[in-house]
């Protein structure tokens, strides 16, 4: 099996006893950089929520460490994906997180949306740009992945099915997206640092509306940004469905991408877990 390439592996594998195998397979190998690249939108889609961009801009965390904030975000979610959501390091992530989320008062449907951003933004990104779509076992497969995430959590009345789940999902969005003053200041602090991965600071004008061009009308509205020209976005899904073809071209990835492994300046001589995120006795 290890001989034939990574979708004809997670093919073979059942989702409803394998989905942990699934999702590393897909996050690590055949989609690393589009899972990667979705979930960056996964996680600004939720500021486009006030209560939480608000929590957010409260806390400061956006303002003052934002490279931070999201390597630390970042990387407790891959030490969960990466080592298996019932493995020592994952405990120790799932304890973390936990008790940085019970300093706050959190709504359990802000909890269960940003979830759901997790599982069907990955999806709508490769139905658009990836080399091929998820097929309906990964789609399944993912699903009960943050299905068990999310206990582990301690999120309550998650959807019984991937169809319930996308159902909350548009049904949230379609009740809670509005445009407030803190959904504009934490979007401004995560187009600048999302591009900062990319582009040096004086080439950021030209890249704020290549962000916008990825952008759906309804998520505009909810950060208060005007749409991408049309030639704009054109050209962006031109370039983005370019490398799709090229990619199906080309064998799968056979070398795991670990984002656990990747140097970070955030933390240049590595991280331990129980250093990631920000308590107020560290200072916050």
């Amino acid at each position: 099996m290890k001989n034939k390439p990574i979708s004809a592996q997670i093919n073979q594998l059942d989702p409803q006893k394998d989905h942990q195998e699934m999702m590393f397979l897909m996050g690590a190998y055949s989609f690393y950089w589009d899972v990667e690249r979705a979930l960056e939108l996964a996680l600004f889609r939720t500021y486009a929520v006030p209560s939480i961009s608000g929590l957010l801009s409260r806390t400061g965390e956006f303002k003052h460490r934002p490279r931070k904030r999201y390597d630390d975000t970042e990387l407790i979610l891959a030490e969960i994906l990466e080592n298996g959501y019932d493995s020592p390091q994952a405990k120790r992530a799932f304890a973390r997180m936990n008790a940085m989320h019970q300093r706050f008062r959190i709504a359990n449907d802000d909890y269960l949306y940003v979830l759901s951003t997790f599982i069907f933004v990955p999806m709508y990104w490769m139905d658009r740009f990836g080399w091929r779509p998820f097929t309906q076992k990964e789609k399944q497969a993912i699903y009960l992945y943050y299905r068990e995430v999310g206990k582990r959590m301690h999120i309550q009345d998650i959807p019984e099915s991937l169809e319930a789940f996308e159902a909350f999902h548009l049904a949230f969005e379609e009740k809670h997206f509005r445009c407030t003053s803190t959904n504009v200041e934490i979007s401004e602090y995560t187009i600048r640092l999302l591009l900062s991965f990319y582009i040096p600071t004086w080439l950021h004008g030209f890249g704020k509306p290549i962000v916008r061009a990825l952008m759906d009308e309804r998520l505009l509205r909810a950060m208060g940004m005007k749409a991408a020209p049309t030639w704009l976005i054109k050209t962006v899904e031109g370039i983005l469905k370019g490398r799709a073809w090229l990619l199906r071209q080309l064998p799968e990835p056979d070398r795991p991408h670990l984002i656990t492994q990747r140097y970070r300046p955030t933390y240049p001589e590595g991280y331990r877990i129980e250093e990631l995120g920000t308590f107020e006795k560290e200072g916050s």
